[in-house]
């Protein structure tokens, strides 16, 4: 449980101005401010909230949601690490114009994506790009407990020196045996050392760093497309999506009504499909969760392949017509995709589906 404060201990309302009283730079395009109450009131959250700002722009005030950085344990004060997405305006001037001594008006916290009261199981945080700061929260709140955590950490950036928190993270992995850190980058920063993974996260990735993941409960934010690849993933692997909990860069859940339906693509056992292989005159039905390589196979056709994980590529075909959930690992480039091919491992039919076979 989160510690709550004394009765002599006044707790924050959003009817007093917040004080900025520390900068940190993160990354090149990446600050941490940290806020207390001028009054020396505490807050109180739970980890993976959000606070929202009053930003004064020259235009007008607009108000921004920021999730909180920092842990609830530490109530003294809360930090929003900011990175400006394109086109922003609130954060773009947040990390020019805030300095220590500014105060602003704000709201909160406020968020149903948080960490349960008594946090005591086995957890999975996958974060990307700035989708890292409520996995922050959650991780060091965690950490600051008192006793050893159970989670596995995976964070991805375009370059290691995108990695927000790196260092801080290390650290708190050095102190604990249970904290368990991985990077995936999409290419090493020049005249840098990487030996961590490089490209796109894939489930091939996840089973190496993490092979009890069906025990755990998740936790994503990150850019959508991002955690859309992350549901594909989990659904195809089996992994109760009950135990799924996610974030949006661009709104926040309030309210339980706020919360996001996933209208996921999942095959379905039961549901018939049918394979028309073209080449061969030759047509098979099957269900929704068979793959095409596999149907292939028990027709009796050969569709060269390799790992059956959608690393390789080599059974890669193109498809004439129809619709396919595929959730591959790497193996096939999305200018392969746009042309019409799939791997043939990793592609399940939706319905009737056409291959060049």
């Amino acid at each position: 449980m989160i510690p709550m404060p004394g009765r002599d201990t006044p707790v924050w309302s959003d009817s007093e101005l917040l004080e900025c009283v520390m900068v940190v730079p993160e990354t090149p395009d990446v600050k941490t401010f940290s806020f207390r109450p001028p009054s020396g009131a505490t807050f109180v959250y739970r980890a993976g909230q959000f606070i929202t700002l009053d930003l004064p722009l020259p235009g007008g005030n607009v108000q921004r949601t920021y999730t909180l950085s920092s842990s609830p344990v530490s109530s003294a004060y809360v930090s929003v690490t900011v990175k400006a997405q394109p086109g922003s305006q609130g954060s773009r001037w947040l990390l020019d114009n805030m300095k220590p001594g500014m105060r602003l008006k704000a709201f909160g916290p406020a968020g149903l994506f948080h960490l349960p009261p008594s946090p005591d199981g086995k957890f999975l945080f996958i974060s990307a790009g700035s989708g890292v700061t409520p996995m922050m929260s959650m991780a060091q709140t965690l950490f600051e407990r008192g006793e050893d955590p159970d989670i596995c950490f995976i964070q991805c950036a375009r370059r290691p020196a995108d990695l927000i928190f790196r260092q801080k993270l290390e650290y708190m992995a050095s102190r604990v045996t249970g904290l368990q850190l991985h990077f995936v980058v999409g290419q090493s920063d020049p005249y840098e050392v990487w030996t961590g993974y490089r490209g796109h996260f894939n489930q091939l990735m996840l089973g190496l760093m993490c092979n009890d993941y069906l025990e755990r409960d998740v936790y994503c934010c990150g850019p959508e497309g991002f955690m859309d690849a992350v549901r594909e993933i989990l659904n195809a692997l089996g992994y109760d999506m009950d135990r799924y909990h996610q974030e949006s860069f661009q709104a926040p859940a309030e309210t339980k009504a706020e919360l996001t339906e996933f209208d996921d693509v999942v095959p379905q056992e039961d549901t018939k499909a049918q394979i028309v292989f073209a080449n061969s005159g030759v047509s098979a039905w099957c269900t929704e969760t068979d793959t095409v390589l596999a149907v292939a196979k028990d027709a009796g056709l050969n569709i060269p392949s390799g790992c059956t994980f959608g690393v390789c590529g080599t059974c890669k075909v193109r498809k004439l017509d129809g619709d396919v959930h595929m959730v591959h690992s790497g193996g096939i480039s999305e200018d392969d995709i746009e042309a019409g091919y799939i791997l043939a491992c990793c592609s399940n039919p939706i319905g009737t589906v056409e291959v060049e076979v």
